[in-house]
């Protein structure tokens, strides 16, 4: 390595003389409560905690958060201070890094926004780099497939500006760790697949072999034989996927050939997209196969909307509907959804109450989008103050949380309503840390 300090990422992925016996999940969320619950299960479990924002969620003109890069460094770092986490057991990364914003744009400008973008992640103290260069832009052949030789030679170019503007940052940061890079990308679109599907295509080791040769060709061409010896992982389709109603599930030996390719890359491992839903058994085989890192996104705030449903009932059990100003959670983020329908609308079909339902109870779980809203939040905030006003009976914990209810009466979980709505989520990401420790 060309510095001495380590990225804590390629330390764990690459120590033990190069054996993977363990991996890191990803936190791909900007939801307060969401990052809590991660934060308080590494401190738990004294781990490090992983979270990733992604380029249409987090970039230089504010993405769908309103956040750039900087931004939600100095968001995470403040959630990180008021829950008493040490600073250096956070990373942060950058998913899905390329023109992905910019697809209406010929390529010229679109990677001028892309390396701007990488740029501004780099000098917010982005550790985790994901270059995605897989997407066409406008003067893109639509009818072609894009060839790994452009992916490879824009990519390369992306990865020049991060180093360069790292270079900046380290002037000002002697300490800080080099970024390591995941190149490649999943199928479909980051986010889940748009239709149902009760099967996934593998990606073939030809396919991720030439890949890997083409982005290591084309890093030579830049003078990127350092950034090279950073590249930790790959992106592929390890047979895993989620849709509106359907989780294809990991079958190791479906992907078995896939898997025994990284037998030829010892300092490599997989990264593992849309993992979101899998149970904790296959979660731990594809850590063990080597697919190491874990990214999971929806199925937290899914999970999030789960609990906050549990403690609207709770909230309707105690004050009932119409002598009390109860937060009336779940038809204030149906109206916000109806009103706003940018962001279910090509995911969602059916009748009139098929899309109802999906709008509350859809693994895509598009109602993450509108978590921010002011409305929705004046409800949430409503809500947990009106349970916590009340203080919440413990056997109405049992009937609607009782994995909670079972931690509060072994003293373990204050029985506050945030408190409850965290620890909630904390129960998907134990199967997380469950496959990677």
């Amino acid at each position: 390595m060309e510095h001495e300090v380590q990225n804590p990422i390629l330390r764990l992925l690459r120590g033990r003389g190069g054996a993977r016996e363990k991996g890191i999940y990803s936190c791909c969320s900007a939801n307060e409560y969401v990052i809590r619950a991660a934060l308080r299960r590494a401190k738990a479990s004294g781990t490090m905690v992983l979270v990733e924002a992604t380029a249409n969620q987090v970039n230089q003109n504010g993405g769908y958060t309103g956040m750039t890069p900087g931004d939600f460094r100095g968001f995470l770092g403040r959630i990180a201070q008021e829950e008493q986490f040490p600073a250096e057991q956070l990373l942060c990364g950058g998913d899905h890094l390329g023109p992905l914003t910019w697809q209406g744009l010929p390529e010229e400008q679109a990677m001028a926004n892309a390396e701007e973008l990488v740029r501004a992640y780099v000098l917010a103290g982005f550790s985790k780099i994901h270059i995605d260069t897989s997407m066409r832009v406008v003067d893109d052949d639509p009818s072609a497939r894009l060839s790994d030789v452009v992916i490879a030679r824009r990519g390369a170019q992306l990865c020049r500006a991060a180093e360069d503007a790292f270079a900046r940052y380290r002037a000002e940061h002697p300490q800080a760790p080099p970024p390591v890079y995941v190149i490649g990308s999943e199928v479909p679109i980051p986010g889940g697949a748009q239709e149902n599907e009760d099967s996934v295509t593998v990606t073939s080791p030809e396919d991720c072999e030439a890949t890997l040769e083409e982005f290591h060709r084309a890093f030579a061409a830049r003078g990127l034989d350092g950034a090279w010896e950073r590249v930790v992982a790959v992106v592929v389709q390890p047979g895993v996927e989620f849709a509106d109603e359907s989780v294809v599930e990991y079958d190791r030996r479906a992907a078995s050939r896939l898997t025994a390719h990284l037998k030829r890359h010892p300092n490599l491992v997989f990264e593992g997209h849309s993992t979101d839903y899998q149970p904790r058994e296959c979660l731990k085989e594809m850590v063990e196969d080597g697919i190491a890192i874990l990214k999971v996104g929806p199925a937290l705030t899914f999970a999030l909307r789960e609990g906050l449903f549990a403690l609207e009932q709770i909230e309707r059990e105690l004050y009932g509907i119409n002598d009390f100003p109860c937060s009336h959670f779940r038809a204030v983020l149906e109206q916000a959804m109806l009103e706003d329908q940018g962001q279910w609308s090509k995911y969602y079909h059916g009748s009139v109450p098929q899309k109802r339902y999906a709008r509350a109870f859809s693994y895509s779980d598009r109602a993450r989008y509108y978590l921010n809203n002011p409305k929705v939040q004046d409800a949430i905030r409503t809500l947990l103050a009106n349970l916590d006003t009340a203080g919440i009976p413990m056997a109405l914990l049992s009937q609607y949380m009782p994995i909670q209810y079972a931690r509060v009466h072994a003293g373990q979980l204050a029985p506050r309503a945030e408190d409850l709505l965290i620890d909630r989520v904390g129960d998907w990401i134990d199967d997380y840390l469950y496959a990677v420790t």
